[in-house]
């Protein structure tokens, strides 16, 4: 994969700063748990286990928004199940979204070791976290380094994220949970860069990848920054309704309505958009609090909108 060097300070520094509700919900699922065995979330015909605290740790973010619930099932799923990569995937996660850039550090390099190492018993989910480590540690070259100063090598890690990809993809080319991760990832990356086609990155979306209301967020959000609001709109619709008492998807729908409405020029749209992001904060308690304070920036933009188009 060549690129030109900007090419890795756009996706380090565009995936990781929304990292919460695009590259970790690339790799979240739908969890379906029962009770005295963890099962594959993804309902593949060959299952691939994860330990019951790291399903219960995604139910809580990517199925609630639930985040300091998902913390406290996060702290038993390192403890208990420490070869597990997406537990360090998730909690690289949180301590970027909380600027706490030394344990993306630590969390990164284990999310590369615990993947290197699954390699050995189940080449498809260790190619494909091997690949995250690699990304995440790409973030954290950037984020230490500066975008320019560590574009060139965040561009080789950036290499090696794809080839860890294109080696899962060989195992199982349609395989939903590599197809979410490597849909969310190419999308992030089409949408932000000239003359990119995200139409093949959407196709994977929708016809591989799973959970539905993941994939559906993930469309929505390359939608959104393509400025397509009609279709943007359409997929958030459907994500609320595969996870409907996740704030952070009422939060997406309100940022589109947002735009729309100013865009259209429509009032009607703006209030809607003024009542989902309201909806979102309803449960701002579980919500990291600089989420919650950008939500609230962001509906007062919409309130001021509002407010100057009656003019």
């Amino acid at each position: 994969m060549t690129q030109p060097l900007p090419t890795a300070q756009i996706v380090f520094t565009k995936l990781t700063k929304v990292a919460q509700v695009s590259f970790t919900a690339a790799i979240a699922f739908h969890l379906w748990v029962t009770p005295s065995l963890a099962g594959d979330p993804f309902g593949r015909n060959e299952a691939h286990q994860i330990g019951d605290h790291t399903e219960a740790a995604f139910k809580a973010v990517f199925q609630q928004g639930n985040y300091p619930e998902a913390e406290r099932h996060l702290k038993e799923a390192l403890a208990k199940e420490p070869n597990e990569p997406l537990a360090y995937a998730m909690q690289a996660s949180l301590a970027y979204a909380k600027g706490d850039f030394t344990g993306l550090d630590k969390y990164s390099q284990q999310i590369l070791d615990a993947g290197q190492k699954l390699v050995a018993n189940d080449p498809l989910r260790g190619n494909l976290y091997t690949a995250v480590g690699h990304f995440f540690e790409g973030a954290v070259i950037v984020t230490r380094e500066g975008a320019a100063k560590g574009a060139t090598q965040a561009l080789g890690r950036l290499r090696q994220v794809y080839e860890y990809l294109d080696k899962a993809e060989a195992i199982s080319p349609k395989d939903p949970e590599l197809n979410l991760l490597r849909g969310y990832m190419d999308l992030m990356l089409s949408v932000n860069l000239p003359f990119a086609n995200p139409d093949e990155a959407i196709g994977r979306l929708e016809t591989s990848a799973a959970p539905r209301y993941l994939a559906d967020r993930g469309i929505a959000i390359g939608y959104r920054d393509l400025k397509q609001y009609t279709q943007a709109l359409d997929y958030a619709n459907q994500a609320i309704k595969g996870a409907p008492d996740n704030p952070e998807l009422y939060y997406l729908k309100a940022q589109i309505l947002k735009e729309k409405g100013r865009r259209e020029k429509n009032q009607d749209l703006l209030r809607d958009a003024i009542a989902n992001f309201d909806k979102a904060l309803t449960k701002k308690s579980q919500l990291p609090g600089s989420l919650v304070k950008q939500i609230e920036r962001e509906r007062n933009s919409a309130v001021n909108q509002l407010n100057n188009s009656g003019r």
